[in-house]
């Protein structure tokens, strides 16, 4: 048997779910007023390079490293920020060169590196992101993949001015 009403308990529930794109996972502007900068996660400076080359991609390709970079407090999208990426991959390790590149966010504030496949080190499959352009305090990061067969990694960034 269905209920034909809408109680409190949907409308809530209706409500929070439209906070979030499903496409991109973004807030909408009024969710993110108030929105909490990131903050640099442990272990994200290892193998660092300052400067990396702004690349197409890095190395063969094949797995896609997305993310979102937003501006604290008001979550306006921000165009235009260097993101660098490096990792572990089938190419090679995280300290090599050839496995560091950077790429620039569009007007939505969306990133996107399509890279080789990153694989465990240390046991953990792994990529490193960086915001370093100076307009905005540095961030590091560090997300652990939830497998190592995940071919694609999503990470946000939410900037405070420096």
């Amino acid at each position: 048997m269905t209920k034909g009403l809408i109680t409190r308990r949907h409308t809530m529930a209706l409500g929070a779910a439209a906070l979030v794109t499903p496409a991109a996972g973004l807030l909408s502007p009024a969710a993110a007023a108030g929105l909490a900068p990131t903050p640099t996660m442990r272990g994200g400076a290892n193998n660092y390079r300052p400067d990396a080359p702004i690349v197409e991609r890095i190395g063969a390709g094949g797995f896609w490293m997305t993310g979102t970079v937003r501006r604290a407090g008001d979550g306006a999208p921000l165009e235009g920020q260097r993101i660098q990426i490096w990792a572990h991959t089938t190419e090679g390790h995280e300290r090599d060169a050839h496995s560091h590149g950077a790429t620039l966010t569009d007007a939505d504030g969306v990133f996107r590196m399509n890279m080789p496949q990153i694989v465990p080190a240390f046991g953990q499959a792994h990529g490193h992101l960086a915001y370093d352009s100076g307009h905005f305090k540095t961030v590091f990061l560090r997300p652990v993949m939830a497998s190592p067969n995940d071919t694609s990694l999503h990470v946000d960034f939410v900037l405070e001015p420096a």
